[in-house]
């Protein structure tokens, strides 16, 4: 305790398949922040007791396209969304700059599926 919750998280990475750099901030809402202070009663499945957790957790999941979606989640609790983003185009690139613009390869499983599917933009 005596630690308060973030109002806002940057966020930074990069999107090998595109390949592409994003960043955002994250807005907090004080609703969000008030959820994440209370205690919520939860049956635990991995105890097999009622207990009373707090949502302990933000999760950020990172798409293609730059898109960031925020849920806030306990060890026995069900995530609750808290915002999706639309990341901007980082222009410094990957690797802070110091790759001269190279990205990593993807995996050869990677390439193959995207080859099969393509990128699932929108999927989010």
């Amino acid at each position: 305790m005596g630690a308060d919750l973030p109002r806002q998280i940057y966020v930074r990475w990069q999107s090998k398949v595109e390949p592409q750099t994003y960043h955002t901030r994250i807005d907090i809402p004080e609703s969000v922040r008030n959820i994440m202070r209370k205690k919520e009663k939860v049956f635990c499945r991995f105890t097999g007791k009622n207990e009373e957790q707090y949502r302990e957790a933000i999760v950020i999941g990172l798409a293609p396209g730059g898109i960031a979606k925020v849920w806030v989640t306990g060890p026995c609790l069900s995530p609750i969304t808290v915002t999706k983003v639309q990341a901007k185009v980082d222009p410094v690139g990957p690797w802070d700059g110091n790759s001269n613009g190279v990205y990593d390869p993807i995996s050869a499983e990677s390439q193959a599926y995207i080859e099969k599917f393509g990128v699932p933009y929108g999927s989010w």
